[in-house]
């Protein structure tokens, strides 16, 4: 083969080769150019008026408070005539106080149709989570809490009574906690903490209290109306995430394993604010007073004929403690005393003092 026509192949093959290389270097290699925020200067200013939103999520029956929303700048072009503008012609009271209707996500304008105010109908039934009742409740200034309980604190439930037994003995005092964490949702008629012209939150004395109640803990509320005076007891902020906890600990409350977080979180919070019964603590007279009774006063069943004598009452009226099942010899006379529960029997057995 000729040498020229040799070298004119070689060459053309070397720049085939570069051409090739050039080509996937173009196609693979080179990255898409990507915008950068220059370091130290500020955020692009939103053109438009400030509009109120949620600072969190707002659930159906959520109480407006000023924690719940805020003012944020918002899009001119986005804005709606529903939505609630900073300037002279709003009033935040308008807003406090309310209840929504309508979920509202973290972030998102809130609009008029949106909220019930206090007064409108269905205002108490908007309050209401879903399969919720309201239940109302007498109380007196001395148990609600002088009055320092607001619609949308969590209360517990307290029954004070006094058991009669079947003796002649004094009652048994004892008061109960029957129902905890549940919510407040009016006091008397009032809905909303009121405010006075310095923005301090009025405190009233209240004679009736609304609160947010299961139907079977309505039931049971109902219930025990009949049976004493009800009480409040004023809950602090950090005892449902304590109660949850120790709840999860002990094995009452199942958390799902591999779930998703978000999901996870709205679960243990709707276990934190549900109302719940049972495990309840009591006290009784005892408790406060060694001159006051630990039971309740046991009935005693004095026979027809035989010689006994009455046995003498213990300290503050309570009959003399007896045993199921036993018999104690009276000195005074040949009777035997049984004791079957609360009933109390004297049998004469005969024979010389």
């Amino acid at each position: 083969m000729d040498s020229r026509k040799v070298i004119l192949l070689l060459g053309a093959l070397f720049v085939a080769a570069i051409t090739a290389f050039m080509a996937r270097t173009l196609i693979m290699g080179s990255s898409a150019p990507s915008a950068a925020a220059m370091p130290g200067q500020p955020p692009v200013a939103i053109d438009g008026p400030k509009v109120l939103v949620a600072t969190r999520a707002l659930p159906v029956g959520t109480i407006i408070d000023p924690t719940s929303v805020k003012f944020q700048p918002w899009p001119k072009e986005l804005v709606e005539g529903a939505y609630f503008q900073e300037g002279a012609q709003f009033d935040m009271k308008n807003v406090l106080g309310t209840v929504v209707r309508n979920a509202v996500t973290a972030g998102q304008p809130i609009t008029q149709g949106a909220l019930v105010k206090p007064g409108d109908r269905g205002f108490l039934a908007a309050a209401l989570g879903a399969g919720m009742r309201a239940v109302t409740v007498p109380v007196s200034t001395q148990s609600s809490v002088a009055g320092f309980v607001f619609p949308g604190d969590r209360i517990d439930l307290l029954l004070t009574q006094a058991v009669p037994g079947g003796g002649d003995g004094p009652p048994l005092k004892a008061a109960e906690t029957i129902m905890r964490n549940l919510r407040v949702l009016a006091t008397d008629q009032r809905t909303n903490q009121e405010k006075d012209e310095q923005g301090n939150t009025v405190v009233r004395t209240f004679s009736t209290v609304t609160i947010e109640a299961t139907p079977k803990i309505a039931e049971q509320i109902a219930v025990a109306q009949t049976l004493g005076s009800l009480s409040l007891s004023l809950r602090s902020i950090a005892d449902n995430a304590a109660e949850l906890e120790q709840a999860i600990a002990s094995g009452d409350v199942k958390v799902p394993e591999g779930t998703d977080p978000k999901a996870e979180k709205a679960m243990l919070t709707q276990l934190a604010a549900a109302p719940q019964t049972g495990n309840s603590t009591y006290a009784v007279g005892a408790d406060v007073s060694r001159f006051q009774r630990r039971t309740v006063p046991g009935k005693s069943e004095q026979p027809a004929m035989g010689g006994g004598v009455p046995a003498m009452p213990a300290m503050g009226g309570a009959p003399a403690p007896a045993y199921p099942g036993a018999a104690v010899r009276v000195s005074s006379g040949p009777v035997v005393r049984i004791a079957r529960g609360n009933t109390v029997t004297e049998v004469p057995v005969g024979g010389k003092n």
